[in-house]
C-alpha cells in the first residue's frame, strides 16, 4: 500500500468515525472540500502542515494518519 493510500484510508476512516462530511473537515482544517476528496482518492499527495491540520481537526496526531493499517482492518473496510 501507497503512503498517498495509507493517508487516504486513514483520513476517510476517521472521518466517517466521527460523523464528519468532507465539507465539514475542509472547513475545520481551512481547506477546500474538493482537496479532502482528491486525499482521500489518493490523486494528491498532502504536505505535511495539511496532514497536521487534518489531525489535529480529527482529534489524533499526524503519525496516526500515516500509519499502516493492518490486512484485517482494510478486509473490514471493503
Amino acid at each position: 500500500m501507497e503512503i498517498r493510500d495509507v493517508l487516504a484510508h486513514n483520513l476517510k476512516t476517521h472521518r466517517v468515525a466521527q460523523g464528519l462530511s468532507q465539507e465539514e473537515l475542509a472547513h475545520r482544517a481551512a481547506v477546500d472540500r474538493t482537496y479532502i476528496s482528491s486525499l482521500e482518492r489518493s490523486v494528491y499527495a498532502a504536505g505535511i502542515d495539511v496532514v497536521d491540520r487534518l489531525a489535529n481537526v480529527l482529534g489524533l496526531e499526524a503519525a496516526d494518519l500515516l500509519k499502516r493499517p493492518d490486512a484485517a482492518e482494510i478486509k473490514r473496510k471493503d
